[in-house]
């Protein structure tokens, strides 16, 4: 489960920012997963409670977005939403699909005090 891993990236992240911006507590954050990224959101969220434990993201919630998926077909240059990698363009049928959204993990948001 390499959720583990990124949800300690994520802490790695928020305790760096607490220390250049100065503030001692996270109350929320809120990532953005997209659907191509690999990264199951109920696997993220166990993990980001455990994995928060000890740091200034203790107790946070955790808000995930999932915001749509796009791609820009190399043939014909039309731009379409996607649900998998390799979905043909809408287009012209060619599967030369380029991501331009939808692949991404970040943080969006931060609720500090």
């Amino acid at each position: 489960m390499h959720e583990m891993s990124l949800c300690e990236n994520i802490r790695d992240i928020i305790q760096e920012q607490a220390s250049a911006d100065g503030f001692t507590r996270v109350n929320r954050v809120w990532l953005e997963v997209g659907p191509l990224s690999c990264v199951e959101p109920e696997a993220l969220r166990f993990g980001f409670d455990v994995v928060m434990r000890g740091s200034v993201a203790e107790g946070a919630a955790l808000e995930i977005a999932t915001p749509a998926a796009e791609a820009r077909c190399l043939a014909c240059g039309q731009s379409a939403t996607v649900q998998h990698l390799y979905d043909p363009c809408p287009n012209c049928g060619t599967v030369k699909m380029q991501v331009t959204q939808g692949d991404e993990l970040k943080i969006s948001k931060l609720e500090v005090v």
